[in-house]
């Protein structure tokens, strides 16, 4: 055979390989991590009632239409979004975001990165055109908050400061700072508008102040590590949660006492959030490691029963009409709907990474 030249060898299997190479299909690029999010069009989302469930690890919004059961929406918030309430007007709702790193109790904060307090604040989202409008400062390390009976003003618990900040919604601005016990975290407002409550996790306590004078007008010692609160319609009584104490402490609310204290049966039943029945009949504590939620009789302060619902409750919301719970499960990364009448679960729905808080918008 002839002998053929090593340059035109390689040159022919250069030619080959670059005619198999045109003939495949090009690799797509990988997806980036910082490509922007698509816009979302509002119109084309079912209308009806709705679940808003802040998500604290992804940092976002999980949307579940509360007619379908269905997870319709996603929308990036910030970090740590926690703590979440809907405003009087019933289309904005506020959501308290943190830079300030997770960590658990116990941990060692010297061995956490520092906060970026660029990131804290009071997310102002508007539900008509499902998008976050603006952040306002409300002090460092929000992890819950209040809205005024007018709207005109947000109570906010700043963790990591042991105060909480009185916010003028309109301006953005604080308007004043409230010192309260170390490790702030519930925060909610009298039905009446008149005082707020904040629970102290660190000194086991609950501080009551006016928000017209800035003035702390009460401390009442509660069981320890309180976390949430909830009032019945009249206001008469407080239910206090206690996550440690593994109890719930029912506070009268004219002389600034606690009545009585709801123990739960073991050490595992964590109480947590709390939503309180329209009626006031009723309330219902999510019970953290517990996995369920109590339901307590408020005319005899007992537990009725227990539903179970997930991993790790932790945020909880109830339907105006009182028939259907929303639980914000953690460390499973969903939703519980809580039949209340038939005492079960009816479908659990994908949430985030963490869904810690949540709100029902009818």
């Amino acid at each position: 055979m002839p002998r053929v030249h090593s340059s035109a060898v390689l040159a022919a299997i250069i030619v080959m390989l670059s005619a198999a190479c045109s003939q495949q299909p090009a690799t797509p690029p990988a997806p980036s991590a910082s490509a922007p999010a698509v816009a979302l069009d509002p119109s084309k989302l079912p209308r009806g009632p709705r679940v808003y469930v802040t998500n604290e690890r992804s940092g976002n919004l999980t949307v579940i239409d509360a007619q379908t059961n269905t997870a319709i929406a996603t929308i990036h918030l910030g970090k740590r979004p926690r703590g979440i309430k809907l405003a009087p007007d019933g289309t904005t709702l506020y959501v308290a975001l943190s830079g300030s790193p997770i960590a658990g109790p116990g941990v060692d904060e010297k061995t956490l990165p520092p906060p970026d307090r660029a990131a804290d604040g009071i997310g102002v989202f508007d539900t008509n055109q499902m998008k976050l409008l603006r952040v306002i400062h409300a002090g460092t390390d929000p992890e819950q908050l209040a809205v005024s009976k007018d709207g005109k003003q947000l109570f906010v618990a700043n963790e990591d400061a042991a105060t909480a900040s009185i916010v003028d919604v309109e301006s953005g601005k604080i308007v004043s700072t409230v010192k309260v016990g170390g490790e702030p975290e519930g925060v909610e407002r009298t039905p009446d508008g008149a005082l707020v409550y904040v629970t102290s996790e660190q000194d086991s306590e609950v501080f009551v102040f006016d928000p017209n004078k800035s003035k702390v007008v009460a401390q009442v010692k509660t069981s320890p590590r309180p976390r949430s609160v909830g009032f019945l319609p009249d206001g008469s009584r407080a239910y206090v949660t206690s996550e440690n104490g593994n109890a719930i402490d029912v506070l009268d609310t004219r002389k600034h006492r606690v009545l009585t204290t709801i123990k739960l049966a073991h050490d595992l039943l964590r109480p947590m959030g709390i939503a309180v029945a329209p009626d006031g009949s009723h309330l219902y504590v999510t019970l953290g490691r517990g996995k369920s939620v109590a339901i307590i009789d408020t005319k005899t302060n007992t537990v009725a029963s227990t539903i179970e619902v997930g991993d790790r409750p932790w945020g909880i919301a109830i339907s105006p009409d009182g028939r259907t719970l929303y639980t914000a499960n953690g460390p499973s990364n969903d939703v519980s709907v809580v039949d209340v009448g038939a005492r079960s679960v009816t479908v659990r729905v994908k949430a985030g990474d963490s869904p810690w808080g949540a709100v029902f918008v009818p």
